[in-house]
């Protein structure tokens, strides 16, 4: 049943904080639609959630639940040399980094509390299980991989540029990139097998299309881009950096295969060949 005095002292974290609800759903990796049912009323949290709004918050989680305490001022736990973002994200950065590297089944929660600094309890308290953490890595993807997005269109000049900026964007050129889409392979396999992965990942690429469909309607509006139903060409578009990224990957670096200037490439002149206005 839901508490309103929990989702009550939850909004005064909140507004200690400082920060929008979206920015601290965030920080403390948690779905800002569930945050805000949670507070609304429709949904609770969970023991997990609690326990990173306070950690976040630098309060103790007793408190938020209402535990009888001593009626002096509240105590705020001690936050002395706590990571940057905090405990969660840096838990969920840790795994993303170790899922690039090992792939997940091949990661354990003592890896994880390794790379942190931390124990292995310390894990559990924010992450209960092996699908609360791989849930809070894909959502953590997804939201670092819409803000790269954000920033590199920002100063397109027009929608032919923009749609160039975002295929650029997907070229696993850079270690770093290469790093990401390693990340998204293992996630996506993952998916398969997960209903509940299943539902992030279709709600991800829901969005993802959406755009790169919204900035082909723009430009056929504009006349950059020829008539065509945009969803549609959207699909394939996005289809076929997937495709061509697993190839880009599973080339060695120094070995013959489908290179990255072979991808960008291959792209830009399907582009030019089924959208560019002539």
């Amino acid at each position: 049943m839901h508490d309103p005095e929990v989702a009550d002292r939850v909004r005064k974290v909140i507004a200690d904080a400082g920060v929008t609800q979206r920015e601290f759903a965030r920080r403390i990796v948690m779905d800002p639609s569930k945050l805000s049912r949670s507070l609304g009323g429709t949904r609770r949290f969970t023991a997990a959630e609690l326990a990173r709004i306070a950690d976040e918050g630098g309060v103790d989680v007793g408190r938020l639940l209402g535990s009888a305490r001593a009626p002096e001022a509240p105590q705020r736990r001690e936050r002395a040399a706590a990571p940057e973002g905090g405990r969660p994200l840096q838990i969920v950065r840790e795994t993303v980094r170790l899922i690039a590297e090992r792939g997940f089944h091949a990661v354990r929660v003592q890896d994880i509390a390794a790379a942190c600094d931390t124990s292995t309890a310390a894990i559990h308290y924010h992450f209960p299980g092996r699908d609360d953490l791989l849930e809070a890595a894909v959502r953590w993807c997804m939201d670092e991989d819409t803000a790269r997005r954000a920033a590199r269109v920002a100063d397109a000049a027009d929608t032919a540029d923009e749609l160039r900026q975002l295929i650029e964007l997907q070229i696993p050129r850079t270690p770093q990139q290469r790093w990401q889409w390693s990340v998204w392979l293992d996630l996506w396999a993952e998916a398969a097998r997960s209903t509940a992965m299943g539902r992030l990942h279709a709600d991800y690429y829901r969005q993802w299309r959406s755009t790169v469909a919204d900035v082909i309607r723009r430009g056929i509006a504009e006349g950059v881009f020829r008539r065509a139903d945009p969803a549609a060409a959207a699909l394939r578009l996005t289809a076929l950096i997937d495709g061509l990224a697993t190839q880009v990957l599973a080339s060695a670096p120094e070995a013959p295969g489908t290179s990255p200037d072979d991808m960008h490439e291959a792209l830009i002149a399907y582009v030019d060949a089924t959208l560019t206005a002539r």
